[in-house]
């Protein structure tokens, strides 16, 4: 192997998931604060919905996270966009909580119905939100 794969092909790799990883922890960390019901403790005790909610929002941000990745020119780039990607991903669950204000009391209820429309509706603005990111 060429000394310019360690040298600026390794690198790059592990600096940019670096950052991808606390972006999605910071993600993460966010998210479960701005809900008012506490979806690990819910996820612990078998709540399907709250499982399904979250798996989405995190799968969404992932997704757009992806995309801000692969078309970023420097990891300066990346921070700025997966930034982005971050701060739409949570509108997705307060715009969601504006349409179905229920959704705060349905999720601890575990209704399904409502976990699988909060997951999909962050999936999809995810796949929104990576395709805007392509130029």
């Amino acid at each position: 192997m060429s000394s310019h794969f360690f040298n600026s092909g390794l690198s790059a790799f592990f600096s940019h998931f670096l950052i991808a990883v606390l972006l999605l922890a910071l993600f993460i960390a966010i998210y479960v604060r701005i809900t008012p019901y506490k979806e690990i403790t819910l996820i612990r005790a078998g709540n399907v919905a709250a499982a399904i909610s979250l798996s989405g929002s995190v799968l969404g941000f992932a997704i757009a996270l992806a995309s801000a990745i692969a078309n970023s020119i420097s990891l300066f780039d990346m921070l700025t966009w997966g930034s982005i990607a971050l701060v739409v991903q949570l509108l997705a669950f307060l715009l969601t909580r504006i349409m179905l204000p229920d959704i705060v009391s349905d999720i601890p209820q575990n209704k399904t119905a409502s976990g699988i429309f909060l997951g999909a509706a962050s999936f999809a603005l995810g796949l929104l939100n990576a395709a805007c990111m392509t130029y």
